[in-house]
């Protein structure tokens, strides 16, 4: 029997409540004095650990999504640069130089990557996935330890205001030791009508800004905020370089351009992120980078999940940039869709797998719009290799000189549990997949 292509997805609109603005968000019970660090280092967790969250502080019983028709314009990054770029090194502090030097040292790099941790409904599942995570910081072998988590967007939901750090962000992850940087998703650039915040207002002011501070969202919790250099930026580490995407705040599609040209241009936005994209894969080619490109954006360019669509002007977009400077990612990392799903698209010659992870905590997870015995061959350069849509979970990526491993994890493991649910390996030198 033909095998047929996934059915055409319908977004979803379910939510119908208005939202109204809230209080601050009141501190918690004091916790211990950190230890000493430099003046205007980070901090990333609580000195001593302590239980998962019960219950929100502010609950988000008033607030839903109304849906959005247009797009919003994207702030501009720190100077105006093109290419807006940040180190591992910066990220750590005085730390950074050390950090990058044992990593090197060792010969790979570890990393978390998961999207969609945001939950209305209570830290319950979030809170599963955080703690799963922060089991792969107790390695027997330190090389094994992950040095960052790169989020794939909606750390909040359902409108991204500064109310919903707290419960949905600061408290989850209050125990986890290293730096988190993120996409915006489409929820965290939402505001709801009459909303005198802009958008993407919380966002930047817990993600982009111009030193590690402590945040009026984060409630008396230490972690400090994130200097990234804007909402799309490049992200070096040694063995791996992401280039972060902002997809803006539609349900479907995702959109990084005006697009101009098409039926329904977008006025508010321009070529920017593309200028990005181009410029930073361009100087990867330049300077010879042998190491893992991974593109991140919240929306997912390909999906067989029931209630969002894949984004397929965004994904031209991004092929152009990368034609343009004759250089493609070895795998595209995405959320959006709330499960996991992987596949492999073959172009030009290579195989770079597309990865759905948007199973980070948000409540209920998505079903895929049919059932199917993987792999499964959609067309001639698309194959959907893998999916769970029933397990929160998240990525975990391991990067050396040749390969870079992308291990799917699922929540209900439990800390004592190291083996994946699904996984693949990608040889950097030839763009294959094992």
């Amino acid at each position: 029997m033909a095998k047929r292509p996934l059915p055409p997805i319908t977004p979803e609109h379910s939510h119908k409540k208005h939202h109204k603005p809230r209080k601050p968000v009141p501190e918690p019970t004091p916790t211990p004095t950190p230890t000493p660090i430099a003046a205007g280092d980070p901090i990333f967790a609580q000195p001593l650990p302590s239980p998962d969250p019960t219950g929100f502080i502010n609950p988000v019983t008033d607030q839903s999504y109304q849906g959005i028709n247009t797009p919003s314009p994207t702030p501009t990054p720190f100077n105006g640069a093109i290419e807006p770029f940040l180190t591992l090194a910066q990220v750590y502090g005085s730390a950074g130089a050390a950090k990058e030097a044992a990593i090197t040292a060792a010969g790979q790099i570890v990393f978390h990557s998961v999207g969609d941790t945001g939950n209305v409904e209570g830290p319950a599942d979030q809170s599963l996935v955080a703690d799963k995570m922060i089991s792969d910081f107790t390695e027997s072998n330190t090389a094994d330890v992950p040095s960052f988590f790169f989020h794939l967007g909606d750390v909040v939901y359902y409108f991204g205001e500064s109310t919903y750090y707290y419960d949905q962000f600061y408290e989850p992850y209050r125990d986890y030791p290293a730096p988190m940087l993120a996409v915006a998703g489409n929820h965290d650039g939402v505001i709801y009508p009459g909303d005198p915040a802009t958008t993407l207002q919380a966002f930047l002011a817990n993600f982009v800004t111009s030193a590690p501070t402590q945040s009026p969202d984060s409630g008396g919790l230490f972690r400090t905020t994130m200097i990234q250099p804007g909402v799309y930026f490049t992200f070096e580490s040694p063995f791996v370089r992401i280039l972060g995407l902002y997809s803006n705040v539609l349900e479907d599609p995702g959109v990084i351009s005006a697009q101009t040209g098409t039926a329904t241009p977008n006025t508010a936005l321009d070529s920017r992120q593309i200028d990005f994209l181009t410029a930073a894969l361009t100087r990867i080619k330049t300077e010879a980078f042998a190491g893992a490109v991974v593109i991140c954006v919240h929306h997912p360019p390909f999906t067989g999940g029931s209630t969002h669509g894949g984004s397929p002007l965004m994904l031209a977009d991004i092929d152009a940039a990368c034609t343009a400077a004759g250089v493609y990612p070895h795998a595209v990392f995405s959320g959006h869709a709330h499960n996991y799903q992987r596949f492999t698209r073959t172009t030009n010659g290579l195989q770079i797998p597309f990865i759905v992870a948007g199973c980070g905590g948000h409540a209920p997870l998505s079903k895929m719009s049919g059932t199917y015995r993987t792999p499964y061959r959609i067309n001639s350069t698309l194959t959907l290799e893998s999916y769970d849509d029933t397990d929160f979970g998240y990525l975990r990526v391991i990067v050396n000189a040749t390969t870079m491993t992308i291990e799917f994890h699922i929540a209900s493991d439990g800390a004592t549990t190291k083996t994946p649910d699904d996984t693949v390996t990608i040889t950097l030198a030839t763009h294959t997949v094992a």
